[in-house]
């Protein structure tokens, strides 16, 4: 059985290219389309399987489109389950304007799921996360579930003992009140959840502790984008700063993030140490394509390289994994 499972209740194909200028009415004559899976749940199982995480990804698919998302997930030989549904996976599209250096991102609505969709979704969920450690909801809900959905699947977890990581926004971050084990959201998520510009790390640690000392969460990493990132606590609150990376995409750093951060934790390393892989996952995704993921090889190097001395176990971990997998491959 996984030690990570994920949930992406609304899975897109996602498709990237690009055009020398973006202008309206003009026909653009865009570079052959990359297609890549997408969806929070989705990019975060990817994530944490290309990092040697033991991941298994659960979300509803159908249609056309559903048979490639599905198709490239195996292609990638990321573990996953899927709940058949009568709609079609949605289409999200990238396009890069080369004369700016600009990127505008496109995000359709997903299929309408029933009910009887949605209950399926969660004991499909609930039955993979049997003995996992760790259980992970990231993205939007798709039109027809209840904001909150996510209360459920945080209500599943504590069933089954795993700690629950969620990365949402909007009503279904509002509606998440109890037994998240670590929120995720980013600055502008956390300003539009409670109010209040939140400009100061005082401010931006005190709003997230309010939400831990109601009972919402344990933790808090509140992306910062460019700026980093905050890991907030009951009683603490450390600031990890971002790596100065060229930019090709952004699209999936925040899943990167969350995928390194749950590999660490997975492999009982401490949160500063989880939070570290996470910003190293995340600067390593800025460097790829449209919607592609980030090399473990690159990840490993940025946090060997660009950690602190408090990371010196996990950097160690890191070394003894490396070494089995030059031996097993010598051994081939």
């Amino acid at each position: 059985m996984p030690e990570i499972v994920t949930l992406t209740m609304n899975p897109a194909l996602d498709i990237s290219t690009s055009a020398a200028h973006v202008v309206p009415t003009n026909k653009l004559r865009c570079t052959k389309p990359q297609y890549d899976p997408g969806g929070g749940g989705i990019n975060v199982a990817r994530v944490a399987n290309v990092l040697g995480g033991d991941v298994v990804a659960v979300f509803p698919s159908g249609g056309a489109s559903g048979g490639v998302l599905e198709s490239l997930i195996a292609a990638e030989q990321v573990p996953f389950r899927t709940v058949p549904n009568g709609g079609s996976v949605r289409e999200s599209f990238a396009v890069d304007d080369r004369e700016l250096s600009e990127q505008y991102r496109f995000v359709l609505p997903g299929p309408e799921l029933s009910i009887r969709e949605q209950d399926e979704c969660l004991e499909v969920f609930t039955e993979t996360a049997g003995n996992a450690r760790f259980v992970i909801a990231s993205g939007s809900l798709p039109p027809g579930v209840s904001p909150d959905f996510y209360q459920r699947v945080s209500d599943a977890a504590a069933k089954v003992g795993a700690q629950f990581i969620l990365d949402t926004s909007g009503a279904a971050l509002q509606r998440t009140h109890t037994g998240v084990f670590l929120l995720k959201p980013s600055i502008r998520e956390l300003r539009e959840s409670v109010g209040g510009d939140l400009t100061t790390r005082s401010e931006q640690a005190g709003a997230a502790q309010r939400w831990i000392r109601a009972g919402k969460c344990e933790i808090v990493i509140l992306s910062l984008g460019a700026h980093g990132a905050l890991a907030i606590t009951a009683d603490s609150d450390e600031w990890f700063p971002s790596i100065e990376m060229p930019v090709r995409s952004a699209v999936g750093a925040g899943d990167a993030m969350g995928g390194a951060i749950a590999v660490g934790l997975s492999r009982d390393w401490s949160l500063h140490e989880s939070v570290r892989f996470g910003i190293a996952a995340a600067a390593a995704s800025l460097t790829v394509p449209g919607t592609g993921l980030c090399r473990r090889s690159e990840v490993e190097e940025l946090f060997i390289t660009q950690s602190d001395s408090r990371c010196s176990e996990a950097i160690e971990s890191i070394r003894r994994i490396e070494k089995e997998r030059e031996r097993q491959c010598s051994a081939c």
